[in-house]
């Protein structure tokens, strides 16, 4: 079988400017299964009456769950099947609840055609919140 036709998009494909989103609104069933999956359990995420306590006032989800959603634009969208996840970096400025609905988005910041890699710039928001600003780099197939 040729696996071509699975593949995303192909490093010659790629031009700067191009993005991707998804969204999902996250569940408290995902916050729970993220901390089961994780062995994450911070009462932050958990516990209200601690969390309630803390500068949040209340339960915030882990970041690392609202950060995975780049992961999903990334091996899905853009530039999707195909590509290695090679680095990234998160900055974390703004609290995600259960029941907010948030958007990440990967946009491509700079095509490295030695390597076939490239730079997307990575974030996460609700609503307009910036919730999570980053880079990813990404090892993207070649047509040929």
């Amino acid at each position: 079988m040729d696996y071509k036709e699975l593949y995303g998009y192909f490093f010659e494909d790629l031009k700067v400017g191009m993005s991707a989103t998804v969204s999902r609104t996250i569940t408290e069933t995902d916050l729970r299964n993220f901390s089961g999956v994780s062995g994450d359990t911070n009462p932050m995420h958990l516990n209200e009456e601690f969390a309630r306590s803390t500068m949040f006032g209340g339960c915030i989800v882990h970041g690392m769950l609202t950060a995975s959603l780049i992961s999903a634009v990334i091996g899905t969208k853009l530039p999707g099947p195909g590509c290695i996840y090679m680095g990234q970096t998160l900055k974390f400025l703004a609290p995600v609840r259960v029941g907010d609905t948030v958007y990440a988005t990967g946009a491509v910041k700079e095509l490295i055609a030695a390597k076939n890699r490239v730079i997307l710039i990575t974030q996460c928001r609700v609503g307009d919140t910036l919730v999570i600003d980053g880079e990813a780099t990404i090892k993207v197939p070649s047509r040929s």
